[in-house]
């Protein structure tokens, strides 16, 4: 009889924290707008300079997303690998997207103005956007994204910055890299090559 009561009591305890638990904001749960989202492609950004880009128009480029900042001790050997491997793919349908974000130490402190100035130190002519959240309570929807991935090699928290995304022509999440793998590396070349041999998609139009 006791054996029963005290399972009977443990089993409310944990239906109430299962409930408790419920009722809890996770700071990465994506908003309904993200989960309606199916690709990078369907989300919206706000570039450098204000202006809203649409992520859809570069179906058929194979991008690398990347969260940056400028005061990070990974930043110097970043920048300067980041140009040349856009420099080298560019003209075969390749993009970098680069995100500032302060998320770690507030190593991205500047205003966007300051940090395109910062960029043009190493040359970045590669797309640049506003200064966004990548982690916690006010992380933007696209990492949200990105952070609760169905394919679990993409998915869980950005670690740090210049955490790198690699997205195929249909604007599929194929590959993470981790802040300390390199721009030049072969292990990124490599994928970048290969996402670049296929074939881009059919469009709708006409």
């Amino acid at each position: 009889m006791k054996t029963a009561k005290l399972c009977l009591v443990l089993s409310m305890f944990a239906g109430a924290n299962l409930l408790l638990a419920d009722d809890t904001p996770d700071q990465n749960k994506p908003t309904d707008e993200a989960n309606m989202k199916k690709s990078v492609l369907d989300f919206e950004m706000k570039s450098n300079s204000g202006e809203t880009v649409k992520l859809e128009k570069f179906k058929g480029d194979v991008l690398l997303m990347v969260n940056v900042a400028s005061k990070c001790g990974l930043t110097k050997k970043n920048y300067e690998e980041l140009e040349p491997l856009y420099q080298k793919y560019k003209d075969k349908g390749f993009e970098i997207l680069a995100f500032p974000a302060n998320d770690f130490l507030s190593q991205e402190p500047g205003t966007n103005e300051e940090i395109a100035k910062f960029c043009e130190k190493y040359n970045v002519s590669f797309p640049l956007f506003e200064k966004v959240s990548v982690k916690g309570d006010d992380c933007c929807d696209l990492y949200k994204f990105l952070i609760n991935h169905p394919n679990e090699d993409i998915a869980g928290e950005v670690k740090w910055n210049f955490q790198k995304y690699l997205v195929d022509r249909s604007g599929k999440v194929i590959a993470k890299f981790g802040p300390r793998t390199n721009p030049d590396s072969e292990e990124i070349a490599s994928a970048v090559e290969k996402a670049l041999a296929e074939p881009k998609p059919e469009t709708s139009d006409g």
